[in-house]
């Protein structure tokens, strides 16, 4: 008797989490994207590269909310040391202006096309313990969303293609 209790409850809970997990806000995330491109879009309306005409990048997203982000500049510069503990001040701050990463917990509102990220940490560390609101647009394979407006005015528009489903 207890076996088949123990059995049922089993079923419930995963029949409960599988139609959770498929349920469009928990799913149009869900999967690595590979970065097509990290534009910034400028106060007079104009777009533009910002991580180069190629940049790399990858974004993963999982079913329980986790995620990480990663873009990189097409072109970065080598440290002439070898020693990434003696760069030049040149070379760090290419390092740093050459990469935005972050990790953290995301949700979705599918209804409002916004996605929530809490950030836990980020290659900025301002970004660090902070909550983002993004519009995101989703068609088909393409995800790109905007993030929030930097100092200067202007908005990176981040453009990823999924390239697997987990």
């Amino acid at each position: 008797m207890i076996a088949r209790v123990l059995s049922l409850i089993a079923t419930v809970i995963f029949a409960i989490s599988s139609v959770h997990a498929q349920t469009p806000a928990a799913n149009s995330f869900v999967g690595t994207w590979k970065l097509v491109a990290a534009d910034k879009l400028l106060p007079d309306g104009t777009r533009v590269a910002d991580y180069g005409t190629q940049p790399h990048g990858l974004a993963v997203f999982t079913a329980d909310g986790h995620f990480m982000v990663e873009v990189f500049r097409d072109v970065r510069v080598k440290f002439a040391s070898h020693d990434r503990a003696k760069g030049t001040p040149e070379e760090y701050k290419d390092a740093s202006l050459s990469a935005s990463c972050s990790f953290g917990t995301y949700s979705v509102d599918p209804a409002s096309s916004k996605v929530t990220m809490k950030i836990d940490r980020s290659t900025f560390p301002n970004s660090d313990d902070t909550t983002q609101m993004r519009a995101y647009e989703l068609k088909g394979d393409i995800l790109s969303w905007k993030v929030p407006a930097r100092p200067d005015g202007s908005i990176p528009i981040t453009v990823l293609r999924r390239i697997a489903v987990q």
